[in-house]
């Protein structure tokens, strides 16, 4: 028998952290179980040169703000891994590391059970928390297989330096697959895929405008009607840099590959020496797969952060389906204090809806 808690929290990067900071209010007994091995999460695999769309103030964890970066610039990736760092070192939440959890099954009406590698938890609720980070998704092209360049997701991205010289392909509109573009631009052959046009954001918006907007849709409202999301490309310093030099120039996707390189759609083959898939992750859900909950489109139907299915488990920090903005650092902590404050009710209630 495991030991007994009010919450487990399955992962330990910001979703979590932010949880933590208002359950510790409550008195509610619980624990975050973090599969890494220092504070971060997700911070610790960016790509060395990764930048934030937002100032600081707009990248804050609940309680203490991020520190203004010296030159009023956008945070970088080892910036936050620092204010992460020392955000756990303030609050010292109870993070076992590292941990992995296997799965998360039902034992009875009261506990669910968190099987991990150092043993089983019990717990009244599970708050998942385990981001995207572990779970990157390359789409299927026909010959992929065949091909014997390099390929890498932009989860092991890190710099340009392997790839100077080389002919590059970055596949990817978003914001990482344009900052590794203007990156690659610099030293390699780089040629940048996209589906559609990229849409490039007016250098005056950046992440606190978004933020915004994608909260406004959520809720509804006239303030929702602005155009604009997290897909929408930031013109952060390097981002403009490469536009100005005009290495921001994107094409159609290739049809397929080969074991050289790729075929375009004109039938021209191109030999390739690697090629960088910025295309996104998906929920990394894996642990709650007993709970039978996952639908076929890989995500959990939540009412809220509660899962409809399974009401003792709750949801954080994986995209708009379960809070606005809840997976950028500031709409984590957002999402995290009404989510605490229902829970908090719910296992108080002794009325609590669990449908077996």
């Amino acid at each position: 028998m495991g030991e007994q808690f009010d919450v487990v929290i399955v992962g330990g990067g910001q979703a979590a952290l932010a949880a933590s900071y208002f359950l510790r209010r409550t008195g509610l007994r619980y624990v975050i179980l973090d599969n890494g091995t220092q504070a971060g999460g997700a911070w610790v695999h960016g790509w060395d040169s990764l930048h934030l769309f937002s100032p600081a103030s707009y990248s804050s964890l609940p309680g203490w703000p991020m520190p203004d970066t010296p030159d009023g610039s956008y945070p970088t990736r080892d910036e936050v891994l620092d204010y992460l760092h020392r955000y756990e070192a303030r609050y010292a939440p109870p993070i076992h590391r590292p941990v992995m959890v296997g799965r998360v099954e039902r034992t009875d009406q009261k506990f669910l059970n968190v099987s991990t590698s150092v043993g089983d938890f019990l717990s009244r609720a599970v708050i998942g928390a385990t981001g995207t980070w572990s779970a990157p998704f390359i789409p299927d092209y026909p010959g992929q297989g065949l091909f014997a360049g390099a390929q890498i997701h932009s989860s092991h991205y890190h710099n340009a330096v392997p790839f100077a010289g080389r002919r590059v392909l970055v596949l990817g509109g978003g914001n990482s697959g344009t900052q590794i573009m203007a990156e690659l631009s610099l030293v390699a052959q780089a040629t940048w895929v996209t589906l559609h046009d990229p849409v490039f954001l007016p250098d005056d918006v950046d992440g606190r405008v978004l933020f915004e907007r994608a909260t406004a849709r959520v809720l509804g409202g006239p303030s929702a009607m602005p155009t604009g999301g997290f897909g929408d490309i930031v013109m952060v310093p390097p981002v403009r840099a490469a536009r100005e030099r005009g290495a921001l120039h994107a094409v159609r996707p290739f049809v397929r590959m080969t074991a050289t390189g790729v075929v375009w759609p004109d039938g021209q083959e191109e030999a390739i020496d690697a090629i960088i898939w910025c295309t996104g992750f998906r929920p990394a859900l894996g642990a709650f797969a007993p709970l039978d909950v996952i639908e076929p489109d890989g995500l959990i139907r939540v009412d809220g952060q509660q899962a409809i299915r399974e009401p003792r488990l709750w949801l954080l920090g994986y995209g708009s389906w379960c809070g606005p903005a809840c997976a950028t650092l500031l709409g984590a902590g957002r999402v995290a204090r009404s989510m605490v404050r229902q829970l908090a009710a719910w296992l108080a209630s002794p009325t609590q809806d669990v449908r077996l």
